[in-house]
């Protein structure tokens, strides 16, 4: 699956790498901290990040669940890769997919303001009530609709 917004050469395109971490159809998602020098500040997203130079998608998604919250993916698989505008900047992400085997409170959130499972009305809404924040937040537009890519092909 690839998602391209913009034919951008893919060697000016910034790279990530994300996952979908499910549980009982429900969807593991960070709450960005709200502060205005990052991407999209106060918004739900999913856990991921850079891939470094030299480090494949694989090794990045991984590395990155260790780093934000101290969770060891089991097997995974690449659920697809979207390129298009992200703050102005063209973005290529790497998607993940792996079931979450524990508990929410297992997990040590590292980065980020807030954590929690969102539901398939959840992701449709756009929002999802962060108790740390006390209010609804938005999801990330472009991690909305690669949810919801995601619920319509594997119908959870």
């Amino acid at each position: 699956m690839n998602n391209q917004l913009n034919n951008q050469p893919n060697n000016q395109l910034r790279q990530v790498a994300v996952a979908i971490l499910y549980q009982e159809n429900k969807f593991l998602m960070q709450l960005r901290d709200d502060i205005p020098d990052i991407a999209w500040p106060g918004y739900w997203g999913l856990f991921g990040g850079h891939i470094e130079p030299g480090e494949t998608p694989h090794a990045a998604v991984k590395r990155e669940i260790i780093e934000e919250i101290g969770y060891t993916l089991p097997q995974f698989s690449e659920f697809g890769c979207y390129s298009g505008c992200f703050n102005d900047d063209m973005v290529e992400r790497h998607v993940f997919f792996a079931p979450l085997f524990v508990e929410l409170n297992q997990l040590i959130l590292n980065e980020g303001w807030d954590m929690g499972l969102l539901a398939k009305e959840d992701i449709k809404q756009g929002k999802f009530y962060s108790h740390k924040a006390e209010e609804l937040r938005p999801i990330i537009p472009h991690y909305q609709n690669i949810l919801l890519d995601f619920v319509e092909r594997f119908d959870c």
